[in-house]
């Protein structure tokens, strides 16, 4: 995954891969996904209709620009120090 969010986290940067940090943000995505869930499907079952896809993908898809703006500003501060 060159020049990607894999590539850059930790690793050539020269910055330490910290699992702790990994562990937090995994269980961060995991209650954001949750939660998107929850707030985009009325009746679980075994297919989402079309309004539920979306909404599902709106969801997660704002959560993925905060995500990657609190990287980015991360990754700025690291190499700023470096």
């Amino acid at each position: 995954m060159e020049g990607g969010f894999g590539s850059d986290f930790g690793g050539s940067g020269g910055g330490k891969l910290d699992p702790g940090l990994i562990m937090e943000q995994v269980k961060a995505q995991i209650a954001v996904a949750n939660k998107c869930f929850r707030k985009c499907i009325g009746k679980p079952g075994g297919s989402q209709d079309n309004s539920e896809q979306k909404c599902i993908a709106r969801c997660m898809d704002r959560y993925m620009d905060a995500l990657s703006r609190a990287y980015n500003s991360w990754l700025q501060r690291e190499r700023a120090n470096m």
